[in-house]
């Protein structure tokens, strides 16, 4: 989805400056001269004092633009999901295994781990862009039962199903960052 962003913002940046690029040396008169003014005297004293609703307008709508664009700036920041994993078939091919599979695979595999009500499972790193890759690596968000032992979940967790993910995605290794959450619940009443 961010790319599809990334190109609608790019699209409309360009078509803006082609239109401003194309009026520009078109509009005949102070536009048109190189050392003359962009408001003239006349227009710079009537938009000063113009109505109270207008100078509202223009903050208004430059602030959505700022935001805007804050928001554009995080999400290229923000870590995306690893799509996919090349699995090394072992004939000199490789497979291809979706990060969501994988990820669904890992929270299926954990959530029936006693003592945990939900897990939610996310597939990080980079597939590799201008020659660098970064490996594999999870982020695991657990939440437990009240009754649950923190340790014995973590070393289901760690044992058995990310080893079962590593084998599967044919990994040497597989960075697991885990956070634990615990269930609330309401105290039973006592009559």
């Amino acid at each position: 989805m961010l790319g599809t962003v990334n190109r609608i913002v790019l699209g409309v940046i360009g078509a803006v400056l082609l239109a401003a690029g194309v009026g520009l040396s078109v509009a005949p008169g102070p536009l048109g001269g190189r050392h003359e003014p962009l408001l003239s005297a006349a227009n710079r004293e009537r938009y000063l004092h113009a109505e109270g609703w207008w100078w509202w307008a223009v903050l208004g709508g430059l602030g959505v633009c700022v935001l805007l664009a804050l928001w554009w700036l995080l999400a290229q920041l923000r870590r995306s999901r690893l799509p996919a994993v090349a699995v090394d078939t072992g004939d000199g091919a490789f497979a291809v295994l979706r990060g969501r599979a994988l990820e669904e695979a890992v929270a299926a595999e954990a959530g029936a781990l006693d003592g945990v009500a939900r897990c939610g499972v996310a597939l990080r790193g980079r597939p590799g862009r201008r020659g660098r890759r970064t490996g594999p690596r999870m982020r695991v968000d657990v939440e437990l039962e009240p009754h649950a032992v923190p340790a014995d979940a973590l070393a289901g967790l760690a044992g058995p199903v990310l080893g079962h993910a590593r084998r599967s995605a044919g990994l040497p290794e597989l960075p697991a960052e885990v956070r634990f959450r615990i269930t609330s619940h309401r105290a039973r009443r006592v009559t």
